[in-house]
């Protein structure tokens, strides 16, 4: 038998405890702004990979609820020195707690609703799998398995990104549990680097009735601002900047002597970010007798289809045949961990559920899909270094 079909037939025997550790997880409400919320799954998650023979560190979170770090103990057959493979997810959600009242847990034929459940708890649940995969029928993987789960992604890694870094740079290889692109499920082997940016626009206050042409409206000076950077969108470049915040002013009479917007910036590349972010951090001022503050940057840096990367794909595309699965690679807009780990070393991501709704009201997995990624997962962590 092949170890594809040995994997398939063993992962289809754990349907039942999959879906029970998956709906553990997902009853588990971990909203990212609540991080006392994050103690629950990080001990689910824990005491399962302790159970694998894995030392679990929980790391404590300043504004979090802390990340785990997990690596096979140095009596496990596991255990070996040299380059890792790192395991990357998340365990916090977009979800406010108490959304299963309203959007519970369902799971019904070959699908399964409710808050978190795509994103990603159902890639947490296939990394576990995978892994008991391995352990079950004896496989030993040749890199070190390395996990690290945070629970600060959905508003930034601001915490977990200097660890996640640290870990990439040891690491031979990374596999992103985050959720497939698209109905048949691709990779994601392209995401589009994020920058984040605010104007701040000052004039000069006046009576709008009595002198106002002693005045120079900052609200004037921004609508025009915001036209410029609108025309920076270039779709068929897949450069995109919104204007997603503005503010200002002080009353109705009054010429306003301030403004304030937010700008959301993607680019899926370095040298096109780099344009991008001087184009904004020296835009001008409109109008005479007006100043402007800049700052910003692009934080999040593009996961391109780098060399190293592309190999990682095709590993995946040809485990997939192996499998019986015609496996695609897409690019998104979104960003993930994967393009911090993307800078150090080999990335693949999407590896995590097929379904949909991520961060809206419909959200659900596939099962048959779920297994079939864990099995995909599972040979993917045999692979040679």
């Amino acid at each position: 038998m092949s170890r594809a079909n040995e994997l398939t037939g063993h992962i289809e025997q754990q349907r039942a405890a999959m879906l029970r550790f998956l709906s553990d997880l997902v009853l588990a409400e971990s909203p990212s702004n609540r991080a006392e919320t994050q103690a629950a799954p990080l001990a689910i998650l824990e005491g399962a990979l302790r159970e694998l023979g894995f030392v679990v560190t929980i790391l404590p979170g300043q504004e979090s609820g802390g990340q785990l770090l997990a690596r096979p103990s140095a009596d496990s057959p596991w255990f070996r020195s040299g380059p890792a493979q790192m395991l990357l997810g998340h365990c916090d959600t977009v979800w406010p707690l108490g959304t299963l009242r309203e959007m519970p847990l369902v799971i019904e034929e070959n699908v399964v609703r409710g808050p978190g459940v795509f994103d990603m708890k159902g890639g947490l649940t296939q990394m576990i799998f995978a892994l008991r995969a391995l352990r079950d029928l004896e496989m030993v993987p040749p890199l070190l398995p390395l996990v690290f789960i945070n629970s600060d992604e959905e508003t930034g890694s601001a915490e977990s990104r200097a660890e996640i870094e640290r870990l990439a740079r040891e690491a031979g290889r990374a596999y992103v549990l985050e959720p497939a692109l698209g109905a048949h499920g691709a990779l994601k082997t392209a995401r589009k680097g994020v920058g984040h940016f605010e104007l701040r626009v000052h004039g000069r206050a006046a009576h709008a009735g009595l002198d106002p042409q002693k005045g120079v409206s900052a609200i004037l000076a921004l609508a025009i601002l915001i036209q410029e950077l609108h025309d920076l969108n270039d779709l068929d470049q897949g450069l995109t900047v919104n204007v997603g915040t503005i503010e200002g002013g002080l009353r109705s009479n009054v010429i306003a002597p301030g403004s304030r917007a937010t700008i959301d910036a993607r680019s899926p590349t370095w040298a096109a970010a780099q344009a991008l972010q001087e184009t904004i951090l020296n835009l001008t001022p409109p109008l005479a007798g007006i100043t402007l503050e800049v700052s910003g940057e692009f934080d999040r840096l593009p996961m391109e289809r780098t060399p190293r990367n592309q190999a990682l794909w095709r590993l995946a595309e040809m485990a997939g045949r192996d499998l019986g699965l015609e496996l695609q690679q897409g690019t998104v807009g979104g960003g993930s961990d994967g393009n911090f780990t993307s800078q150090y070393t080999a990335t693949l991501d999407g590896l995590g559920a097929v379904g949909d709704g991520a961060h809206a009201r419909h959200e659900f997995l596939y099962i048959d899909r779920m297994l079939e990624r864990t099995a995909l997962l599972a040979l993917l962590l045999m692979e040679p270094g």
